[in-house]
């Protein structure tokens, strides 16, 4: 009965968290214009999303700035990782101390700081991007350091050792020996940093262009909008960056499973 009642629950857990998702998916292939009636089959928004200039535009500037944001967070994450892997315990736990504060501090604090220090304090642009830029990449470091340090803890470290004692410099044993292995972590930290520079509101608010908008402020916006076309097109955006993640995921779990029937 016991497990009878845990299945029961993971189920209405995982219902309360998919269904909306689903239902959004189901309405962005007919052509209703709100919730709740459901028309006729359409691809309406799907064309209007892909073939509309402004959506068009929305949309790379997103995923170019996710990109970039992403491989600057990853190469600082690591490279923080590493080092505070390497260093002293005492030295390690301050590094670590200082990276748990951007995960555990509210977003809209990190904005309006980065505001403040970006362009009150530095008098920087908006319209040059580097408050964005720092900004999603200062939100987004730690969490590609907490998903690369797992995998330097789980390495083997006499490898290192090794190719030390053999002559290598500790560049090239770097090069050579511990990045091979923390590949999967690197992978991770750069996922994750693409998903939270996409999924960030409240910093790109704060230190954004005035002309630039990301998916999620666009979002925001056009909800208070009456364009109902723009509003229904965002449902199919809503989809297609859903299944884009259920693909990802699903790969990523595939691969583990691979890797660990050969381990």
């Amino acid at each position: 009965m016991n497990k009878f009642f845990q299945h029961i629950i993971i189920w209405l857990v995982l219902l309360f968290l998919y269904a909306p998702i689903l239902i959004l998916m189901v309405y962005s292939f007919t052509d209703s214009t709100m919730i709740g009636t459901i028309r006729n089959f359409s691809m309406a928004n799907y064309i209007t999303l892909f073939t509309t200039p402004e959506l068009v535009e929305m949309i790379v500037g997103t995923f170019t700035l996710a990109i970039g944001v992403a491989v600057l967070s990853t190469i600082l994450g690591t490279t923080g990782a590493i080092g505070a892997f390497y260093s002293k315990k005492k030295t390690r736990g301050v590094i670590e101390m200082a990276n748990q504060i951007p995960v555990i501090n509210a977003d809209v604090v990190t904005g309006f700081s980065m505001c403040i220090l970006m362009i009150v304090f530095f008098k920087v642009r908006k319209e040059t991007f580097l408050p964005l830029i720092i900004g999603q990449t200062a939100l987004c470091t730690p969490f590609v350091y907490l998903s690369v340090l797992p995998r330097l803890k789980q390495m083997d470290h006499q490898l290192y050792e090794a190719a030390l004692d053999l002559g290598c410099t500790a560049s090239g044993a770097l090069r050579k020996v511990v990045l091979p292995q923390i590949v999967p972590g690197i992978i991770s930290g750069f996922m994750t940093a693409i998903t939270l520079s996409l999924d960030d509101y409240f910093i790109t608010t704060y230190t954004k262009p005035a002309t630039f908008d990301t998916i999620s402020t666009y979002v925001v916006n056009a909800t208070k909008g009456a364009q109902t076309d723009i509003k229904t097109a965002l449902w199919a955006l809503s989809t297609v960056i859903f299944v884009l993640v259920a693909l990802y995921v699903v790969a990523q779990n595939v691969i583990s499973r691979k890797e660990e029937k050969k381990s």
